[in-house]
């Protein structure tokens, strides 16, 4: 365990603390790293809300929350009430100089009872218009004037497009060094994200395969069953390309094909990501149809529930262009990757929650057997972030018998055989924050990188022009047009199963050994045909 007691006290300034993400992940993560004893010995979180409130009714909202939404739930009210009494609620307008002197007055009193000047860290669990104003008043009232003290956590989405993402890093480079700023994704906190890293550059075996001479292709998933839900009016201004494409998968990405740190300082790590961004070919505008697709669900009847369609939320507009669903390949032009397909995917309502990450190794070069190469399944490394937790390596072998005949196997590591219970991936990051590690946080370099990946591609669904939108019913694994994207290189859509791609590859099979029935079918009645107009 790691000695927090060491480091400064620290003040956790939370706006928005009445929302939906401090009652789901963020109260629970400083409560989880509380009882694993990870807080500072000092600290004082300070809940910020337009609403008037009172200390004891949040500290109740807090204790209700905890039990329905946190990893571990209140066993000791002792142990809670010590907990609480960490936690003060102040009234805030953004809008308000005054609410910001007010603030003042409430850090200098908590700096003048630890008997030292605390760290700070402003969390802004808000919308993004909300952070000029609130950079603006901290600067004004040098809120976080000290560099090596004072952080700032930014949430998704960093801006809209490039150009706004731009603009924001200059806005809070007026009031911040790059170093205190921490921009959150979430997904870089999952357990099974962070061990890429340790699974690539900790063993031997499989970094030396890890170029465009032994994989094939690599495939990323993020797909989701549920719906927009209550959320078609944020959704209509997002789409799935902004909300999971430009963050979530692109920094999936970086971790698979980075290149391998010589340390794990901060700016090492980032810089090789940042390469990464940077070695992603642009797709023109005219080849955004050829490399993408968009889709959009419609409504379905999932398990005998009727599931209404993207155009029936609440929220949507009725002629709705809006995507739920993308997939899109890419090449990297870099010596380590050049020619390997980059396929990624997410979707909304799709047939199940998945986020994966699917290495296929190229196929052997000569098939002894005398079914060939159709006859197996390509040799798959898979990592499964969510809800499946673990690495499974797929490889052909013997089946037991006689004959000689193939099957395949796979080794599974499973991250659940270990810890019953994993951390959440906000106790990771907001416990790096604490300690003043932005290693897992984007610099503005790499978001701005990630916008323009996609630049092309938003310009040309906006001016929809090049692409067309694809239906789907909701429950299904998005449009045919994604199984198509695939094809045109022989691939397909792996599972992240072994029950799955055995089932694929036995109607893979029993199609072909049709095909060959039907074709000695066709060739007998050719030759009966043949025979009888000899004898006639």
């Amino acid at each position: 365990m790691d000695n927090l007691n060491t480091i400064n006290p620290t003040i956790i300034l939370v706006f928005g603390a009445t929302g939906d993400l401090a009652k789901r992940k963020l109260f629970p993560a400083f409560y989880n790293l509380y009882l694993d004893g990870r807080m500072p010995e000092k600290f004082e979180i300070i809940a910020l809300g337009r609403a008037e409130n009172s200390d004891a009714h949040y500290r109740n909202h807090v204790s209700e929350n905890l039990n329905e939404f946190s990893r571990n739930k209140i066993a000791s009210e002792k142990e809670f009430e010590q907990f609480a009494s960490h936690i003060s609620y102040l009234q805030n307008d953004i809008d308000k100089e005054e609410s910001y002197v007010l603030m003042k007055q409430k850090l200098d009193a908590i700096d003048a009872s630890f008997g030292v000047r605390a760290n700070r860290l402003f969390y802004l669990s808000i919308a993004p218009s909300f952070i000029e104003t609130i950079s603006n008043n901290i600067k004004k009232l040098d809120l976080a004037a000290n560099p090596e003290q004072d952080r700032i956590i930014i949430e998704k989405p960093f801006g809209y497009d490039k150009s706004s993402a731009e603009l924001l890093n200059k806005l809070l480079a007026k009031t911040f060094e790059e170093e205190q700023i921490y921009r959150i994704d979430h997904y870089l906190g999952k357990e099974t994200v962070q061990n890429i890293l340790a699974f690539r550059f900790g063993n031997s075996m499989f970094e030396p395969l890890w170029n465009r001479n032994f994989i094939d292709s690599v495939q990323i998933t993020v797909a989701e069953e549920v719906g927009v839900e209550e959320r078609g009016g944020f959704y209509e201004g997002a789409g799935a390309l902004r909300d999971m494409i430009q963050n979530h998968l692109m920094q999936i990405l970086t971790m698979v094909a980075m290149e391998a740190p010589t340390s794990l300082q901060a700016d090492e790590v980032r810089n090789r990501k940042a390469d990464v961004l940077k070695a992603i070919r642009r797709i023109t505008p005219d080849e955004v149809e050829h490399y993408t697709v968009r889709g959009q669900y419609e409504k379905a009847s999932i398990k005998g529930k009727p599931i209404a369609g993207y155009l029936q939320e609440k929220g949507v507009k009725d002629n709705s262009i809006t995507e739920t669903f993308v997939a899109m390949k890419f090449y990297l032009d870099n010596w380590r990757w050049q020619g390997v397909p980059f396929y990624v995917r997410t979707g909304k309502r799709m047939k199940e929650k998945q986020s994966s990450i699917v290495i296929q190794f190229k196929p052997v070069p000569h098939s002894t057997f005398s079914f060939g190469k159709e006859g197996m399944m390509p040799n798959r490394l898979i990592i499964n972030i969510q809800p499946a937790m673990d690495i499974r390596l797929q490889f052909m072998t013997k089946k037991q018998g006689l004959s000689l005949s193939l099957k395949p196997a796979e080794m599974v590591f499973d991250y659940f055989s270990c810890s019953t219970q994993a951390t959440e991936a906000y106790e990771t990051l907001l416990l790096d924050a604490l300690q003043g590690d932005p290693t897992l946080f984007m610099r503005s370099d790499q978001v701005e990188e990630a916008w323009d990946v996609v630049t092309s591609i938003q310009d040309a669904w906006e001016n929809d022009k090049f692409s067309s939108l694809h239906k789907y019913e909701a429950g299904s694994w998005g449009p045919e047009a994604a199984n198509e994207l695939l094809a045109r290189q022989g691939h397909s859509w792996a599972s992240n199963t072994l029950d799955a791609e055995e089932e694929k590859l036995r109607k893979k099979a029993e199609k072909a050994d049709k095909a060959e029935k039907d074709k000695k079918a066709v060739q007998t009645k050719q030759v009966e045909v043949a025979a009888d107009g000899k004898n006639f």
